[in-house]
């Protein structure tokens, strides 16, 4: 469910890139806030700073000047490793190209993070079996990518980006690399995720398409934001009021 609870807060982010000859101001002083429950995606043409804004909300990118903080934990008061295991332990991410191991089956991509993070492996195995169920693929547990359709790699990767029980999900032009058909079906389930588990979800798309299926589109241009755009009325789960 939609909740007025902050779960994430940009305040007033600053990133820059200076290779010497050039410099980039990616982010100019972004303020954003994304509350539990909810599933916004992120718009605007190329090179406007998109990625770079989920980049830095989630901590895989360093941040010039502001802060950025996730559940009432400033990401800048924690040292990279512990940045790194806040990701592990409390994030999921979905990329355009799946970043699946090739040599690994199914099952083996999305109980990885979890070896990673020291858990348990018949526990490790179990989750990951789970989230595949979750995710449609309980039957595909054992094939390995290249024996899977792009739409059943991208559910893979929600699967693994599920598999930690995340506070929230980061999508990358989830849909980038797939079909309309695919595409609509990756996005529906994510929806459905959403609405059924009160996830959050933070998706960088291109994809008007996408776009709308989502609370709210933020339109980004030079670095800021310039329109947010609140489509649906907060959704409820079922078994709560509105």
């Amino acid at each position: 469910m939609v909740t007025s609870t902050p779960i994430v807060e940009a305040r007033s982010i600053v990133k820059t890139y200076d290779t010497g000859a050039v410099r980039v101001e990616a982010l100019r002083g972004v303020d954003l806030t994304l509350v539990r429950g909810e599933m916004a995606a992120i718009m605007g043409p190329s090179g406007c700073g998109k990625t770079t804004l989920l980049n830095c909300l989630s901590g895989l990118d360093a941040i010039d000047d502001g802060d950025v903080v996730i559940e009432g934990t400033s990401l800048g008061q924690m040292s990279d490793r512990e940045r790194t295991d806040y990701r592990a332990r409390h994030m999921g991410f979905v990329f355009q190209f799946y970043n699946l191991m090739p040599v690994l089956s199914a099952v083996e991509n999305v109980e990885l993070p979890l070896l990673v993070a020291r858990v348990n492996a018949r526990v490790a195995r179990g989750k990951a079996l789970e989230a595949l169920d979750l995710v449609g693929l309980a039957d595909r547990a054992e094939h390995v990518p290249d024996a899977l359709s792009g739409g059943e790699r991208q559910r893979v990767t929600i699967a693994r980006s599920l598999v930690n029980d995340p506070a929230i999900v980061w999508a990358d032009e989830p849909t980038g690399d797939l079909d309309s058909e695919n595409a609509q079906e990756i996005v529906s389930l994510m929806r459905e995720l959403n609405l059924s588990r009160g996830l959050s979800f933070l998706i960088v798309t291109h994809d008007i398409s996408v776009g709308r299926k989502t609370d709210r589109i933020i339109r980004m241009l030079d670095g800021v934001v310039v329109e947010e755009l609140q489509l649906e009325v907060p959704h409820v789960l079922a078994g709560h009021a509105a």
